[in-house]
């Protein structure tokens, strides 16, 4: 039997982003795609979005598709949910391998990452964004998605859900990927999430920047396979 691999997607983002890297490993995975809460098409939950929300619905996920023991690829907030995960539920998963994801958050970080979502902005600044963000969550209101994404940033700002502390409780093998490129996640950041993992390598992919569009998927491909 195939190992099952599930791929889980960023913020304002959605898992088609991610059918590329899917069919690559298609012929030797198990390979599962899914869309968070109000992402992709998928209805707005009555509750705000946060981690510990996306995390249940893979866990759901997961137990609603009978996956034994699976691999979870995240990129950038999938990576941080996946690690959640991990932590609220030890034996669910056989390895982690996250790309971009941003470990650490506090009020100022939280308040500029979130200057760059204002939906007014995109539609002026960068409308084949905006059309881009219009598609991939049709028929939900891509501007709400963009709200409740900065509202959950904020409130991660106030309150990191996953503390450095929490990372050494976490025995799942990982795979910490960043690209040296990325101009959202800084290497210190994953350097120090790397060493409180026990069981953690990491990776610099060259020439590989943070939006996933941009990554070259071969190389995912490898990484993963390995």
């Amino acid at each position: 039997m195939k190992t099952p691999l599930l791929l889980l997607h960023g913020a304002i983002g959605a898992s088609c982003q991610l059918k590329t890297i899917a069919g690559l490993l298609a012929s030797d995975y198990d390979v599962h795609l899914l869309n968070f809460p109000g992402h992709g098409g998928e209805a707005f939950p009555e509750e705000a979005f946060s981690i510990p929300l996306f995390s249940t619905s893979v866990h759901h996920y997961i137990q609603k598709h009978q996956l034994k023991h699976p691999v979870i690829f995240g990129y950038s907030m999938g990576g941080y949910v996946a690690m959640h995960l991990a932590k609220q539920h030890p034996q669910l998963i056989r390895k982690i391998i996250t790309l971009g994801t941003k470990f650490h958050w506090d009020e100022t970080i939280a308040n500029r990452e979130t200057k760059m979502l204002n939906p007014e902005t995109i539609a002026a600044k960068v409308p084949v964004f905006a059309a881009g963000l219009e598609a991939i969550h049709a028929p939900n209101n891509w501007r709400e998605v963009l709200q409740r994404t900065t509202d959950m940033l904020l409130a991660m700002g106030q309150s990191n859900p996953l503390q450095p502390e929490d990372y050494k409780t976490i025995q799942t093998p990982v795979l910490i990927m960043l690209g040296d490129r990325d101009k959202m996640v800084t290497l210190e950041e994953t350097v120090n999430t790397y060493k409180n993992l026990p069981n953690a390598h990491l990776a610099v992919l060259p020439d590989t920047p943070h939006p996933i569009e941009q990554v070259n998927a071969e190389m995912i491909n490898w990484f993963i396979r390995q």
